[in-house]
């Protein structure tokens, strides 16, 4: 395996790690990469917005598991609540800042225990993956150009 596949092997895993619950350093793995110029920086925000994805897909997933198992309960944490009411408000459309820290697996969840539509939901979440990582790459460019 050459080793520029192991480093996009690694900005996927790293996207799809930081759009779950756990902690993931998937914009530091993307600078790092773009500092090493094997790849198109388009390239590398495609991967890395795949790879967010799905992960954010996971999270999905875990909701609609959870409201099959718990249908009457609301989530009991905290930013999973404030999540769910905003979720509501405005369905797909809060999946754009699927993105944020904290909040965003929360939206994530939030639209999975709503069982909002998957191609909608799908969409909405790599729009704004993509739309954070066109950001980032803009200011690393425009800082290091």
């Amino acid at each position: 395996m050459q080793l520029e596949s192991i480093g996009l092997m690694g900005m996927f895993v790293s996207a799809f790690i930081s759009a779950t619950v756990a902690p993931g350093g998937s914009e530091a793995v993307l600078a790092y990469l773009m500092l090493q110029h094997d790849h198109a920086v388009e390239y590398l925000v495609g991967v890395a917005t795949v790879g967010n994805t799905l992960g954010a897909m996971t999270t999905w997933w875990l909701g609609f598991c959870a409201a099959k198992k718990f249908p009457l309960n609301e989530p009991t944490e905290h930013w999973k609540k404030k999540s769910m009411v905003l979720v509501r408000r405005w369905g797909c459309w809060a999946l754009l800042f699927s993105w944020l820290p904290v909040i965003g697996d929360g939206f994530c969840f939030a639209a999975g225990w709503l069982k909002l539509p998957l191609f909608l939901t799908v969409a909405s979440i790599m729009v704004g993956k993509a739309l954070r990582y066109i950001v980032f790459v803009a200011i690393l460019l425009g800082v290091f150009g």
